[in-house]
This record gives structure tokens, sequence and C-alpha cells, in this order.
């Protein structure tokens, strides 16, 4: 899980060089400018969005906004060229069978359209178009922490002036100025903070999931045309092996064996 660790790491040492620096963790304590900010951003963020999107942003950060996006490219491309190698055996309508165990939902349906006999040209506009509304729902979920992170840091210079405001209407204290004028400024630094050590990352996370399953999509698309054509499966395993990168290949390309947890891991990386 590589944004809360990426997060903490930049909490951490952002609090390391204020201390290098001569502040302390107290010092940039202030509960009523953390409410301006942080209640602020959320309440332009529903505006933005509505009322239901609340449960869907809580829903978005403890799930894919934190969570690395699994690598599954190699487990389908050898599962299209096990179902190549069947369908040339034994013909397309063998899979119909195995239609049924396939768990990814994108290529469940991309098999039994083949097994039903639909037109090519047919299966690739469907499949693609479940694509480009995958694509057009996880944007609008990454819109939402987008603008937030547009929102925090001016929701925060907002809660500063009002900060001042108020500090300027007690000019006969000067003993207290300094620290009130410190405070005051926290609320920028909050909603600095909030934005690009929160939202962004979080909003680049579910753009690195989309990918992933995007990747993952365009190969099943690739492998159901290719299986419905009636291609080689050692010629549809070279082609879709060189939709990944050379370190999560097997070494023949072949597709004969899925690339060690090793290897997966380190390209991840």
């Amino acid at each position: 899980m590589s944004s809360p660790i990426g997060l903490a790491l930049a909490l951490i040492l952002i609090l390391v060089g204020m201390m290098l620096k001569g502040g302390t963790i107290a010092g940039i304590i202030s509960p009523a400018a953390f409410l301006m900010v942080v209640g602020g951003t959320l309440g332009v963020m529903v505006a933005s969005t509505g009322l239901k999107s609340i449960p869907h942003m809580v829903r978005l950060f403890v799930g894919p906004g934190i969570k690395d996006p699994p690598e599954e490219r190699p487990e389908t491309i050898n599962n299209l060229i096990g179902f190549a190698e069947k369908a040339r055996r034994e013909g397309l309508l063998a899979l119909e069978n195995h239609a049924r165990e396939i768990e990814n939902p994108f290529l469940k349906k991309g098999v039994r359209l083949v097994v039903d006999g639909t037109d090519p040209e047919l299966v690739k506009d469907i499949l693609e178009t479940e694509i480009d509304e995958i694509e057009t729902r996880h944007d609008r979920n990454q819109e939402i922490f987008r603008n937030g992170g547009a929102f925090a840091p001016t929701i925060g210079i907002l809660a500063t002036v009002l900060s001042l405001v108020g500090v300027l209407q007690h000019l006969d204290r000067p003993a207290t100025l300094g620290p009130e004028i410190s405070a005051a400024f926290l609320a920028t630094f909050y909603g600095v903070f909030m934005a690009n050590c929160f939202l962004y990352p979080v909003a680049n996370h579910l753009r690195r999931r989309t990918e992933a399953e995007v990747s993952n999509m365009v190969l099943v698309v690739e492998g159901v045309l290719s299986i419905q054509s009636g291609d080689n499966p050692r010629v549809l395993a070279q082609k879709l092996w060189s939709f990944v990168p050379p370190a999560m290949r097997p070494s023949d390309e072949a597709g004969a064996s899925t690339p060690t947890p090793d290897a997966v891991r380190a390209e991840a990386a």
C-alpha cells in the first residue's frame, strides 16, 4: 500500500524539517484553522458533486484510493492462451462451459459473445464501449479529489484572511499578536498540505488503477478477437506478451507459464 506509506513519509519529513528550523509540533496545531479548512473543503466538494458523494468518497479513499492496483495481465494472458488452444482443438462452442467459471466479468462477457457467434466487429464495439464507459466513470471519481485539491489552498487562504481580520480587531493586545498571526497562517499551511499531500495523491492513485484496469481490458479485447478469428495460440501468445514489460514475460514468450511473483513485484515497484 504505497499511498499510506508515501503520505506518512511526506508528513514525517515535513515535520522533521520544521523542527530542524526551530519549530514545534504544538506550534502547528490549531483546531479552529483545521476545522475551517477541512470543513470548508469538504463542503465545496459536496457542493460540486452532491450529498451522495460523501459515502462514495469514503469508499474510494479506504479502497482503491490507497491500495495499489493488482497486476492481472500475466494471468489474463495465460487464460486467453488456454482458451485459444481449446477453441483451436474443439471449436468455439467448447468454451461455453469455461465461460461460467471465469471470475473476470469483462473476460466472461467477451468469451460469451464469441461463443454466441456475435459478429467480430460487434464484439469489438461492445467491449470497447464498456472500456470507454469505465474510463468515464473512473474519471468522475478522480475529479472529486482533483476538485478538492484545487479548492483546499483557496479555502486555506480564506481562513487565513478571516483569522487575520480577527487579529487586527485586537491590536490593543500587542503581547498576543505574534502567536495569533502565526496561528492565522496555519490555515494556509493546512490548505496547501491537504491538497498536495492528500487529495492530489489520491486522485493520481485512482488514475493509476484505471490505467491498470484498462490495460488488462485491452488485452482481453485483443485476445477474444484473435480467438474468434482462429489465430494460432503461439502467435496469440507473442502478440499478448508484447503488451507487458519484458521482466514480466515468460522466458519463451509462448505463454506456457506465468512470470514468477518476484518478477511481477519487481516490475510493479
